[in-house]
């Protein structure tokens, strides 16, 4: 069904072509609205591609990466939002430092809920995405997100939350985000095995972090995308200050990709309609007479 609205809720640009980035273009393409808030500017981002790490980036990284983003989500056909805060930076140590005061992680709720609450409100998204408590991994901004998501989802509905922000608008469904797979890396390497070549991935799926169990486990949503595998992977590559087109990102082809796991997984946090799990559409359980 076309014509319903899609709203993935972001941390940092180039977070939204790194997590269900081919999930949105193939929406997009089916002649939906998709928008991609993006919440902080990533001002703090390291330069992780060594060819950019040259004289006129990182003294503009803030212009550059408003650029990189732009052309992300020409590439994936959605649009975008800057909601208009400061990247906290990932802090490292032991203890790890605060974030700076003033960052996205340092401030209040209060705000972002009500901003985030602004846009829900004039867009009016059947469907949210954003990511689980953890933050798909645990930078602060993510979390973060995570926070002001979940509360600006409810927050949103009621009638006497903010009336200045607009009239109240049920999203239908909130969902989180989950890229970070084991048994997606283990079924490429027995694809690997079976051709009788060398992994590329064997040292980082060794060294695979293990705090969260199990994210399979979660996952309620798989959205078939292997066709939109190459806008993400264009999508990634315009945020050139961030991906090393060298990377583990791209270690796998993409025929490997679409043929062993052509999908982008998706928890169903909270729902206003009813639908049966497992779901192969974000949007399932949304009815016709609901899309306004």
């Amino acid at each position: 069904m076309s014509g319903l609205r899609l709203m993935a809720v972001h941390a940092h640009p180039d977070d939204e072509s790194s997590k269900g980035a081919a999930t949105m273009a193939r929406y997009a393409a089916e002649g939906n609205e998709v928008l991609v808030v993006t919440l902080t500017g990533g001002e703090r981002g390291d330069i992780l591609n060594p060819a950019m790490d040259v004289a006129g980036v990182r003294d503009r990284m803030s212009e550059v990466r408003r650029e990189e983003m732009a052309e992300a989500a020409r590439i994936l056909g959605v649009k975008q939002l800057w909601l208009g805060f400061v990247d906290s930076g990932l802090p490292e140590g032991d203890p790890k430092p605060p974030v700076p005061e003033g960052s996205f992680a340092a401030i209040p709720l209060d705000e972002p809920v009500r901003r985030l609450v602004r846009v829900i409100r004039e867009f009016r998204p059947h469907v949210m995405t954003t990511y689980d408590e953890n933050g798909g991994y645990p930078h602060p901004d993510h979390i973060r997100c995570h926070e002001v998501s979940v509360a600006a989802f409810d927050a949103a509905a009621d009638p006497e939350f903010h009336p200045e922000l607009g009239a109240p608008w049920e999203v239908s469904k909130l969902y989180y985000s989950h890229g970070f797979i084991r048994k997606r890396i283990e079924l490429f390497r027995d694809e690997y095995v079976r051709r009788g070549e060398k992994f590329p991935m064997d040292e980082w799926l060794n060294r695979w972090r293990t705090e969260q169990g199990d994210l399979m486990a979660r996952v309620t949503t798989q959205i078939t995308c292997g066709d939109y595998f190459p806008q993400r992977d264009d999508a990634l590559r315009a945020h050139a200050t961030q991906i090393d087109p060298n990377g583990s990102f791209f270690a796998v082809p993409l025929d490997i990709q679409q043929k062993v796991w052509p999908t982008e997984e998706f928890e169903l946090a909270k729902t206003r309609v009813s639908t049966q799990i497992p779901e192969t559409d974000l949007f399932a359980g949304i009815e016709d007479g609901q899309v306004k």
